[in-house]
């Protein structure tokens, strides 16, 4: 049953009613609403409707979820609410004295906002004071976050201010204050910004736990999400404000959807018909220099890290005369280099940023001309969130143009055109049921005071994602955090949580600090601080990445390259290496981003059009020969088809599947579909995938047509299957890691004696042998069994894709050659056992040897293509 959306118009004369911890007249209310209209008429804009509907829905005390596109005015609509009720409530007070009030004279904590990057709470914090100093509002407003100063922190201590922008793991920190209930008592309202980034995490989840605990301290507190870019609003509104009885049916108010868009690419002079992944990699620098030159101010997007330090570097490497005026930006980045690449931008210092996800959410900065895209966003909602940061703004237009990696990627970005024009937007479902997290919570709470079983689960439950909690798994957790659960109780480190009756308390000082080191749930492979001997940091790299690393060798990072020195104390050494030489560039983990589902979707319908010849868009025509060999030398499926290709070579025979549902979907179907083959005749397979689909390669001709016809596409038994066809031992140990640390099991290390990688694995590792073997049935042994499948291969997914591909009519087609669709599998494969000088070299043969095939038998010549 889809939650009810409730929208709905109010009056100004309504909000006499409003909750309020004064009484306010009308008149005072109109008058509130006036001077905040006389302060936008001062900039010469015009409240749009869903910011007045905004601000009335708060003053009647509802919460809920504001929808509206990038750069349209979600923020003061979302923070003018409070402002409007101070003023209404402070009405009879005059003009502030002219004179510096001290920081106990300000109103107690109000309103909490909180954003999921750290690294948007300084421009959240700008953006929040301009009002508030324009209309002389005497408020504190303050951040708190990884990057506060300690100073400001031990301020906080005594007094919060009137306004926190923070991060859930900060709130969740502050929540262990035994004061906490105190310091939050006059809260008035929560803002979760960016809610679609949070909401299919589990620190989504974290965040719905605290505001649990607010809600049970402050049965009226209103809480609002702010998002631009998301399919299920009805299901991330009801996540957000919880089941709380005391809670008023939310409210979903939609601000402006359709601001004027131009999605268009960058096509390549010539293309060759045969593509595979990255190969134009940079060929299409010349072009985007290009396009930089002629704009006065570009973001260029990368999907990883790396390709942001690889693209930073080329374009530098070519046009020297921008140093000081192009710049990089990314999470791994140091927080001061970061902060000063967005305060460039506000003040248009710099012609050029190359930078990842970390700039395409909320950071506050002016428009700039002109946003590129390299390589398919992968997602339409990830495209339209990049191309608002051009055109930032009410009436402005946003224009993204898409530089290709490969051929096929124009064919994405075509059909993210069509996606984005039909409305189609990504999901995002929330995470249900994490142990790890709901440990954790517990333990914060027991450190933050304590708290009643009974009451404690009642209040849990109120949050979306446990509103299935049943008093099985809750005991369970109880037992674990004052025990261990049953195969650690002999180990008293393990006994966290004291048990008095129904009451949980820790009053071991060494645990609650511990805990309060640990709060956290992102987790990944361990980050090193990068630092010049002598000189600043840079920022972190991951450890896997330096372990390939020996002193002396190069690596390209922060738009430097850097000479190892040493590692020691989780620090990475490092001094500026000289000459042209170029070193390697770090792989952070987190780079595979799968094609979504509704952007696949969309690249199948342009297929079907291309099959059925047509060619319009510009993107298409420039790819027609590509397809039109496809068709002629194999097959161009249609979106009720699977297509399967044979091909046979010096390496043995080849099978091609084409389900067009992503790398870790196909990852795991073609370990799932080689296993199952290997079951019909004793095989050995070889496996590459890619977002459009997978190969399998035998030294023996594998018996297809039986397998089809006895139920190779089945999704029967399919857990039982992929965890016979799969290391499922050794994916659930690593990911096991990360569920012990959020849950606490292992520990990091008090600074100065940080834990390497290795040492939290084996940690870890032993653990998961312990439960393994002593206490199988361990909650959090079946979570890290249940992420594996749905983190690593996607499960939910490929078993619909499963479903799907046992309904579509399968078209076997013998090949003699390579096809387009099949080549860039092929070389994945060949990558993972070839040096890049040996494939690339190998790769041109094969290509032009195929390109001659093709050009024999369609009649073309190089020049005509």
């Amino acid at each position: 049953m889809k939650p009810a959306l409730r929208r709905t118009t109010t009056t100004v004369q309504e909000f006499a009613s409003a909750p309020s911890s004064r009484p306010v007249s009308q008149a005072a209310v109109k008058r509130a609403f006036s001077k905040v209209r006389d302060w936008f008429k001062a900039y010469g804009w015009k409240p749009f409707p869903f910011q007045t509907q905004a601000w009335q829905a708060y003053l009647q005390g509802d919460s809920g979820l504001l929808h509206a596109t990038t750069g349209t005015g979600k923020t003061y609509a979302a923070w003018l609410g409070p402002v409007i009720e101070w003023l209404a409530e402070n009405d009879s007070v005059g003009e502030l004295p002219q004179r510096k009030l001290k920081r106990n004279d300000a109103p107690p904590l109000r309103v909490l906002w909180i954003t999921p990057l750290r690294a948007l709470s300084a421009d959240t914090l700008q953006a929040l004071l301009k009002p508030i100093d324009d209309l002389q509002i005497h408020w504190t407003l303050e951040t708190r976050t990884g990057d506060t100063s300690s100073s400001a922190r031990q301020r906080q201590r005594q007094r919060l201010p009137t306004v926190l922008i923070t991060t859930p793991e900060s709130l969740s920190l502050l929540l262990t204050r035994p004061e906490a209930r105190e310091q939050f008592a006059d809260l008035r309202m929560v803002v979760v910004d960016e809610w679609h980034e949070l909401l299919a995490t589990k620190r989504g989840v974290q965040t719905e736990l605290a505001l649990a605990r607010l809600r049970h301290w402050t049965p009226g507190l209103r809480t609002w999400g702010l998002s631009a870019t998301l399919g299920n609003l009805g299901t991330a509104m009801t996540t957000l404000v919880g089941h709380s009885i005391a809670q008023r049916e939310p409210r979903l108010i939609q601000g402006l959807q359709r601001k004027q868009l131009v999605v268009d690419s960058i096509i390549p002079r010539s293309m060759e018909r045969f593509p595979w992944s990255g190969h134009l990699g940079l060929r299409l620098l010349p072009e985007v220099i290009e396009r930089i030159e002629g704009a006065a101010s570009t973001l260029v997007f990368t999907n990883t890290r790396s390709q942001t330090e690889i693209w930073y570097q080329a374009i530098l490497k070519k046009r020297p005369d921008w140093a000081g005026q192009i710049a990089l930006h990314h999470g791994s980045i140091d927080q001061e280099a970061r902060s000063w690449v967005e305060q460039s931008l506000r003040t248009h210092r710099l012609k050029c940023v190359v930078c990842t996800a970390s700039l395409d959410l909320g950071v506050d900065f002016s428009p700039v001309d002109q946003v590129l895209q390299i390589g398919s966003p992968k997602g339409v909602a990830r495209l339209l969130q990049r191309a608002g940061r051009s055109g930032h703004g009410p009436g402005r237009v946003s224009r993204v143009t898409c530089v290709p990696t490969n051929a096929f990627e124009l064919i994405e970005t075509a059909a993210a055109r069509d996606a984005i024009k039909a409305g189609r937007i990504e999901a995002r479902e929330p995470v249900a049921n994490p142990v790890d997290v709901l440990v954790q919570h517990a333990v914060t709470i027991a450190v933050g005071g304590g708290f009643h079983r009974n009451d404690l689960l009642q209040e849990i439950r109120t949050a979306a994602s446990y509103a299935t909690l049943d008093e099985d798994t809750w005991d369970w957790v109880l037992d674990f955090i004052t025990r261990g659960g049953a195969a650690l109780s002999a180990y008293p480190n393990f006994h966290r949580v004291r048990q008095m009756g129904d009451w949980y308390v820790i009053d071991d000082q060494r645990i609650a600090r511990q805990h309060r080191m640990s709060i956290g749930t992102i987790t990944s492979d361990a980050a090193l601080t990068v630092q010049f001997l002598k000189g600043p940091r840079l920022g972190t790299v991951e450890e896997s990445f330096l372990a390939k690393l020996n002193p002396g060798d190069r690596f390209t990072f922060a738009g430097r390259l850097l000479e190892l020195v040493s590692v020691r104390d989780m620090k990475v050494y490092v001094r500026k290496a000289t000459g042209t030489e170029t070193g390697q560039v770090p792989r952070w983990m987190g780079g595979r981003m799968p094609l979504s589902t509704e952007l696949a979707e969309a690249v199948r319908a342009k297929l079907s059009d291309a099959a059925h010849h047509k060619f319009e868009s510009p993107e298409m025509q420039a790819v027609q020969q590509v397809l039109e060999l496809q068709q002629a030398w194999s097959h161009i499926p249609l979106p009720n088809q699977l297509l399967i290709e044979q091909v046979k070579s010096r390496e043995g025979h080849h099978l091609y599947f084409y389900p067009f549902a992503g790398r870790l979907v196909h990852e795991g179907l073609a370990a799932l579909l080689a296993w199952r083959l290997a079951q019909h005749a004793p095989l050995t397979f070889s496996l590459s995938a890619n977002d459009y689909g997978f190969e399998l390669l035998s030294h023996g001709a594998p018996p297809l047509v039986a397998a089809l016809q006895q139920g190779l596409l089945s999704a029967d038994h399919l857990a039982d299957d992929i965890g016979k066809c799969l290391n499922a031992v050794e994916m659930g140990k690593r990911q096991f890691r990360e569920i012990a640390r959020i849950a606490g099991l292992v520990f990091d290390g008090f600074p100065g004696q940080r834990k390497t990688a290795k040492q939290l694995q084996a940690s870890s590792g032993l653990l998961y042998d312990v439960f393994v073997n002593y206490d199988p049935a361990n909650l959090l042994l079946a979570q890290a069994a249940r992420e594996v499948l749905e983190r690593q291969l996607e499960r939910t997914r490929l078993a619909a894709t499963l479903e799907t591909l046992s309904r579509q009519e399968v078209v076997i087609q013998p090949c003699q050659r390579f096809t387009p669709l099949s080549f860039p599998l092929m070389v994945d494969r060949l990558r993972s056992r070839l040096s890049s000088e040996k494939i690339a070299d190998r790769i041109a043969r094969m290509q032009a040897a195929l390109e001659k095939a093709a050009d024999q038998e369609l009649g073309t010549t190089p020049t005509s293509r």
